[in-house]
């Protein structure tokens, strides 16, 4: 191999014109090495198949591509989980769901459903942090039950995924408590644009955005056991709307949690009498 075949990776990084942080994670990837090795060897020189294939990614990368989607992971809850395109990339707002289910559930063994899994790494996480809990996970889309199996190996959780829409994989089986980080996005919100790479159908239901949280909110009472509860994440502008849902279904011990922007990300609520 030639000395022109090869290319320094300080210099490559540079070029690449992204945030070092990105450029580096991306170039790590694609070489199968640590971060933290590229940042000790800037001088380390690559070959022209490598450039090619880092080039690539950069290009992706500057078309607007989630860099999530790139590196096929993402972190959640102090763990990575592999994502594609067919799941919604995990978001930090999200954790606020895992905090409001591990408050509501019990202290000791129980059963949970989480509606719209995706990736799995909210039944994972719940699965992982309490493990006297069984989890049942449901999702639409058999693509997104694929990543979710991924997943649920890689972390060895006890998981049960069921291929279906809502409620109607479980029957008549009732849960302590019922999660979900339904689709919330209003048809004609701006934001649609920024999240043009991640699946149309985990992100808009209706019009309003408010379709399928209306309809869990509907629904849920008779999967749960007496006492249990709903914790649903909803869009930021949403609490109000969704805090009526429950109390016109009368719907007990309703509250909203807010972010660390105080921003209000989730609700729940325990059973009406059904």
């Amino acid at each position: 191999m030639q000395a022109e075949d090869l290319a320094c990776v300080g210099e490559l990084l540079t070029s690449s014109k992204l945030p070092a942080l990105e450029a580096r994670a991306l170039l790590a990837h694609q070489l199968g090495v640590a971060r933290e090795r590229l940042i000790a060897r800037p001088e380390q020189r690559i070959t022209a198949a490598h450039v090619r294939a880092f080039s690539s990614l950069v290009e992706r990368r500057q078309r607007g591509e989630p860099l999530a989607y790139l590196l096929g992971e993402k972190e959640f809850y102090g763990r990575m989980f592999g994502v594609s395109r067919a799941v919604l990339i995990p978001r930090p707002e999200t954790e606020l769901l895992i905090e409001s289910a591990l408050t509501l559930g019990p202290l000791g063994p129980g059963s949970v459903l989480e509606l719209g899994t995706g990736s799995g790494c909210v039944a994972i996480s719940l699965a992982l942090e309490r493990d006297r809990w069984r989890v049942i996970a449901t999702d639409v889309s058999n693509d997104a039950i694929e990543v979710a199996q991924i997943n649920v190996d890689r972390w060895q959780a006890d998981v049960e995924l069921r291929h279906g829409s809502w409620f109607c994989t479980v029957s008549d089986e009732r849960f302590d408590l019922i999660v979900s980080n339904p689709p919330y996005v209003a048809a004609g919100d701006p934001c649609l644009a920024a999240l043009r790479f991640e699946p149309k159908l985990a992100l808009v239901v209706g019009e309003d955005g408010l379709a399928a949280l209306r309809a869990v909110v509907k629904t849920a009472p008779v999967h749960l056991v007496p006492g249990g509860h709903l914790a649903l994440e909803h869009g930021s502008t949403q609490g109000r709307a969704v805090r009526d849902f429950f109390y016109q279904a009368g719907w007990h011990d309703v509250q909203t949690l807010t972010d660390l922007a105080g921003l209000e990300r989730v609700t729940s609520a325990r059973r009406p009498a059904v």
